[in-house]
């Protein structure tokens, strides 16, 4: 490489950052800026898909964008040349009749018909408009698959930053206002009009679509492929009356909301039960590395949660230490973030022990997989008014099923049973969790 000449500045390369622990590789999402457009420092140049979180690169100097090197789709590895930046040519002064070089306030206006003053005037307004808002990468890439003008969408947060929801809601009121009116007379037929003959229309159009699997889905589907390859995976199931925890809800949930900003919620009642259940049964707090089994004295619980892009699993860390209203905050926040694709590198790390909650979705019964290393991870069901024994009586109570999937390499099957029932028992009596904990 040639060393650079006095006063000449050496082309700033842009690289693919480090991306987070254990993750090493990234793929080229949606390019900011387009070879040769300006940047200026900080500006957002090109963003990253990991297999956890998507990150944006910035441009650490300012100048021209004069090369992409790699293109959108395209696999990168951390140190990777990306593009490159140089500097901006000089502006050009206006030069004279005569061949003499003007000074840029002396220009002659171009005959437009515009005046001097008009175009200073829209110069300024321009200057007011202030910078661009901000995108978040899936929002752009919604708008970009349904031609969406961004400038034409309203932010709904304070921060003026355009998210999932934005772009989805402008183009309902796109799709609405483009539907004909009820009141429309349908156009005349012509006399002309010739006679359908029955068999006779035309073949019907079998479309297809092919959509590049983004790295954080090519990532969930290979480790549940894994995951069942490489455990002894079985489920077990029971159920659980909720009646006490509904009625404990329902009597506190105004003071707990008004207290907390926060409503109270079933996923702190289980995160609990489960610590405790973990506690007796330690086992499922583990994971195996060769021929060991890690047991872990810690509870970092996985909340699994639903995003546009697949199912990421956030982690409650020390959730045994942790109050309710702490662990339903956490879990909202997790869930907000998650449909702006904003959770973090760190949010995402490690977890001993998963829940997920497909109720939420109207599941009445599944089976959970496994989130490797893990070898214990609980389904949540949907609620349902059923008839339950009672006492020798027939009683209407809301039940929900329960599925506990587990590595049967470690974990017995006894033990296993054993685990969901004492749950069951804990989510049955919640006073009990005063106790336990």
């Amino acid at each position: 490489m040639r060393k650079a000449q006095e006063g000449e500045t050496v082309p700033t390369k842009i690289v693919v950052p480090e991306l987070g622990e254990s993750v090493v590789e990234a793929t080229v999402g949606h390019w900011r800026k387009q070879q040769g457009d300006r940047v200026a420092v900080g500006d957002v140049l090109v963003e990253l898909e990991t297999e956890k979180v998507d990150l944006e690169v910035g441009a650490e100097r300012g100048g021209v964008l004069a090369r992409i090197e790699r293109q959108e789709g395209e696999d990168v590895k951390i140190g990777d040349l990306l593009g490159v930046i140089e500097d901006a040519p000089a502006e050009e002064a206006p030069v004279a009749k005569g061949g003499v070089a003007k000074p840029a306030e002396e220009e002659e206006p171009v005959e437009t018909g515009i005046k001097k003053e008009a175009v200073i005037a829209m110069a300024t307004k321009a200057e007011e408009a202030g910078p661009k808002r901000m995108v978040t990468p899936l929002a752009r890439r919604i708008a970009e698959e349904h031609g969406v003008d961004l400038s034409r969408v309203q932010p709904s947060d304070s921060a003026g930053r355009i998210r999932q929801r934005d772009v989805e809601s402008f183009i309902q009121t796109r799709t609405g206002a483009a539907a004909p009116q009820p009141d429309e007379e349908p156009a005349p037929v012509s006399q002309q009009s010739p006679r359908l003959v029955p068999g006779a229309a035309a073949p019907r159009a079998r479309l297809e679509e092919r959509v590049r699997m983004s790295r954080r889905r090519q990532t969930i589907a290979r480790r549940l492929v894994e995951a069942q390859h490489a455990a002894a995976m079985l489920t077990t199931f029971n159920e659980v009356d909720m009646t006490q925890v509904m009625q404990l809800r329902a009597r506190w949930k105004e003071n707990f909301k008004k207290q907390h900003g926060v409503s109270l919620g079933i996923a702190s009642f289980f995160a609990k039960a489960c610590i405790g259940a973990l506690r007796q049964f330690p086992r499922l707090n583990a994971e195996i590395q060769g021929n060991e089994m890690v047991l872990k004295h810690y509870y970092d619980i996985g909340v699994a949660v639903g995003a546009p892009e697949g199912l990421v699993v956030p982690v409650l860390r020390d959730a045994d230490q942790m109050s309710f209203a702490e662990i339903e905050t956490a879990i909202k926040e997790f869930a907000r973030k998650a449909s702006g694709g904003e959770l973090t590198l760190e949010e995402l790390r490690g977890g001993t022990f998963t829940i997920s909650n497909g109720g939420v979705y109207g599941s009445l019964l599944s089976t959970p997989i496994l989130n490797p290393p893990q070898v214990g991870i609980l389904g949540l069901h949907k609620i349902e008014d059923r008839a339950v024994p009672v006492e020798g009586k027939v009683e209407i109570r809301p039940m929900m099923y329960i599925a506990l999937s587990y590595d049967h390499r470690i974990v017995d099957g006894m033990e296993a049973v054993q685990f969901l029932v004492r749950v069951k028992g804990l989510v049955e009596d919640p006073a009990s969790l005063l106790f336990t904990l």
